[in-house]
């Protein structure tokens, strides 16, 4: 079953179980993928809605701290709650051991040495860890070990 189809599902099961905010979290998905196809003429690919779905939960924690920033906790606590909607259809996240040998697979697999290789070493990982987690805690881990 495709994600796609799989959040259609999500969704009508939360309109038969009137759960208002889990209805929208889903809606603002489906719309946002509805969008990419019609501007693209294109049929999502679940790669590409994992990316989308990424780009989506980056976008609420950047909107959560302007908003606890400004003392908005309400408005934060809405987007805590789209996360959390959005991450059940995401791959399941990868643990820290499972990273740190993915950026040692990679820096053996680029013969990387210094900060300069960091582009190759993320262009072998981006792929890998896309929806399953974050590009700038990796990036850190990757610098620390080519720094160290």
């Amino acid at each position: 079953m495709s994600m796609k189809t799989q959040l259609t599902d999500a969704m009508k099961d939360a309109m038969r179980a009137k759960d208002k905010p889990r209805l929208s979290a889903i809606r603002l998905i489906l719309s946002e993928v509805k969008r990419i196809e019609i501007d693209e003429r294109i049929e999502i690919s679940d790669e590409r809605l994992i990316a989308i779905l990424d780009k989506m939960i980056k976008q609420r924690r950047d909107s959560i701290t302007q908003y606890e920033a400004a003392g908005r906790q309400e408005l934060a606590d809405i987007e805590i709650g789209e996360i959390s909607v959005i991450q059940e259809f995401l791959p399941v996240a990868l643990t820290e051991e499972e990273i740190s040998a993915m950026i040692t697979a990679a820096i053996g697999a680029t013969d990387a040495e210094s900060m300069r290789d960091m582009g190759k070493v993320m262009g072998i990982l981006k792929p890998q860890i896309q929806g399953r987690a974050d590009g700038g805690a990796v990036s850190g881990l990757v610098k620390s070990a080519l720094n160290g």
